[in-house]
């Protein structure tokens, strides 16, 4: 039986639900042209960058008018930081990050977004301190749903894949997990609920479930 020496948690969405709100305001904007931004659609983005698929480029294709992307941009973070007022963290982020401390466990953020917009939402949030490490899309050649950052995060914590347990919301989080060997937690929230999730080792609605204590003694 391994024992789990570090938990590794994703960001937006898991920690705090980021991802309603980027939906919510891009929706919005693509409303205003008559537009759908379809849920399902969108979620091919979600924990990744727009490598894959970009809602600015397809809504420029689509809009079939000028549509300058650096002001929709500008547009749409106008309205995520307004719809970001309302959020707070999930519940029991706060109990897991306390927990995982108390047990003396090391702690681990791996996101595709930047060092800076992560930054900035742990401090508003006041959770930064609990991180041993954090690492970023800005510090990794590849993203999510590629292993880097999971891999990054097993070698600054000095830990083995298997003595480590990943937290994830999304598919393109949990894809990443899979590839860097890593158990994975699926907590989805309202976005990505409704994805198919088949990989990973546990899911839970929130983390107020089930301690983190229970949780890792059943991954055990």
């Amino acid at each position: 039986m391994t024992k789990i020496k570090a938990v590794i948690f994703d960001c937006d969405g898991l920690l705090i639900d980021t991802e309603t709100p980027w939906y919510l305001a891009l929706k919005e904007i693509y409303e205003s042209y008559q537009l759908d931004l379809p849920l399902e659609v969108y979620a091919q983005c979600i924990g990744s960058n727009f490598d894959g698929y970009d809602p600015y480029f397809s809504l420029k294709k689509q809009a079939q008018e000028l549509v300058n992307i650096d002001e929709t941009k500008n547009k749409a973070r106008t309205i995520h930081k307004r719809l970001m007022k309302e959020q707070q963290l999930r519940p029991g982020v706060v109990e897991y990050l306390q927990d995982a401390k108390r047990l003396g466990l090391k702690v681990a953020l791996a996101s595709s977004s930047n060092r800076e917009w992560i930054e900035e939402q742990l401090k508003a949030f006041q959770i930064l301190s609990f991180f041993d490490s954090i690492h970023t899309g800005d510090t990794v050649e590849r993203v999510k749903p590629f292993p880097d950052l999971y891999e990054a995060a097993l070698r600054s914590l000095h830990v083995k894949k298997e003595e480590a347990v990943v937290f994830e919301d999304s598919l393109n989080g949990l894809k990443a997990a899979n590839n860097a060997g890593i158990p994975c937690v699926v907590i989805p929230n309202e976005v990505t609920a409704h994805l198919p999730f088949k990989t990973h080792t546990h899911k839970l609605a929130s983390m107020g479930d089930m301690p983190l204590e229970s949780l890792l003694q059943k991954l055990s």
